[in-house]
Formats: C-alpha cells, sequence, structure tokens
C-alpha cells in the first residue's frame, strides 16, 4: 500500500474507478449510437477503455497505487506477504468500498452524461464461456500489474502494459474483459451495450476472484521475489 494518508489513497480509488467506469459506460454509449457496427462498437470502446485506464494509472499511482479493482488489491495484499486474517484490516476494505462506490457512481455519471434512465440491465452474460473467459482475463490483468510491479517497472510502463492488455482483452475474450468486481456491479446499474444482468453479476464475481488466485500463484512462481526499485 502507499504511505499516503488513508484518506487521500481512498479518495483517489473512488475517483479512480468512478472515471474509469465512466469512460466503459460512457464509451459504449457513444459507439452504440455513432455506428451500427458492432466490430466498430467494440473497437471504440476498447481503445477508449484502454486509453482512459492508463491515464488513470500514470494519474494516481503514486497516491494510491492505482488499483481500480477489489481483485487487485486482494491479490497485491496476499502478495506482500501478509496473513489471511490481515487482508481484512481496514486498508483492504476500505480500498475494496470505495472502489466499488466509486463504480456505482461512475455508471450513474455515465447514464446522466448520455440522458439514459437508470435501471437494472437486462443483459444476461452468464455462460460457462463467459465465465472461462473472466477467469482469464482476470488473472492476466492481474499478473501483468503483479509481475511488472514485483519486476520494479515504473509507474508509466505498468499504465502502458495494462491498458494494452485491457484494450487486447476486450477481443480475445468473450466477456469483453470486465476483469474487475467493481467494474462489474456498477454496470448492472445502466441498461445499455455495457451493462449485465444481476443474475449474471455472481457467477462474473466468482471467476474474477478465481483469476485473481490463479494470478497470485502464477506471480509467485514467476516472480518469487521484488526486484530493487
Amino acid at each position: 500500500m502507499s504511505t499516503h494518508p488513508l484518506g487521500r489513497r481512498v479518495l483517489a480509488e473512488f475517483l479512480g474507478t468512478g472515471l474509469l467506469v465512466a469512460v466503459a459506460v460512457g464509451s459504449a454509449i457513444a459507439a452504440g449510437r455513432l455506428s451500427p457496427d458492432p466490430g466498430v462498437q467494440l473497437l471504440a470502446s476498447a481503445l477508449s477503455t484502454a486509453m482512459g485506464l492508463g491515464v488513470l494509472i500514470v494519474l494516481l499511482a503514486r497516491v494510491s497505487g492505482a488499483h481500480l479493482n477489489p481483485v487487485v488489491t486482494l491479490a497485491l495484499t496476499a502478495l506482500e506477504g501478509r496473513s489471511p486474517a490481515g487482508m481484512l484490516k481496514r486498508e483492504l476494505v476500505a480500498y475494496a468500498s470505495a472502489q466499488i462506490a466509486g463504480g456505482i457512481g461512475g455508471a450513474l455519471l455515465a447514464n446522466a452524461m448520455f440522458a439514459v434512465p437508470t435501471s437494472l440491465s437486462t443483459t444476461d452474460r452468464a455462460t460457462p464461456a463467459t465465465f472461462l473467459a473472466e477467469v482469464v482475463a482476470t488473472a492476466g490483468l492481474v499478473l501483468v500489474i503483479a509481475g511488472l510491479s514485483r519486476a520494479g517497472r515504473p509507474a508509466t510502463v505498468i499504465a502502458t502494459a495494462v491498458g494494452c492488455y485491457i484494450g487486447a482483452a476486450y477481443w480475445f475474450t468473450s466477456s469483453t474483459s470486465f476483469a474487475n468486481p467493481a467494474v462489474t456491479i456498477a454496470r448492472m446499474l445502466t441498461e445499455t451495450p455495457a451493462g449485465i444482468a444481476p443474475a449474471s453479476v455472481l457467477p462474473w464475481l466468482l471467476a474474477q476472484l478465481l483469476g485473481g488466485a490463479i494470478a497470485v500463484g502464477l506471480t509467485m512462481v514467476l516472480f518469487p521475489a521484488r526486484d530493487a526499485q
């Protein structure tokens, strides 16, 4: 965790996750209105989200670490060598709460900016294929972040790599790579192409947690010690 005061870090995680969701949802709405072609819509959303995420990581990394994702926070906490009980300390709870609240705020903001009524999504996304896709997407995302962090790479490199990974994962996963419980919960509140039905949320959260656990194991094998900064 960063050495900044907890309140400052929590605010950064709240704002960062909110803006990330606003970018993801807003770009999906805009793309759907500007083009009837699903491929063009996906490309626009992928580019917008990848670029927006990279900017947010560079901006907030020195404040909170720019986790913007409860699974990333949980994985990095575990890799720091804390006990399972230690993972339940106020920092982890505060980060996750801020990320989820920020994500919800971001979805509401995107709805408001495009004059879309806020309502629960009816887009059912839960299938065996998308469950596997979310495991893969989340495992890859956490491995990129944790591996590069342990390798001592600067925030600019991590931001570029994470943005590139998410941009690619929009295309190579059948789930379009939510890979983030806060984003998943937030996107339940928008009846737009970015939405996910409430009934699909729990399977996706389980897939994301499983992907995070796999990434922790891979990180410990591939990067057993943190390199000198």
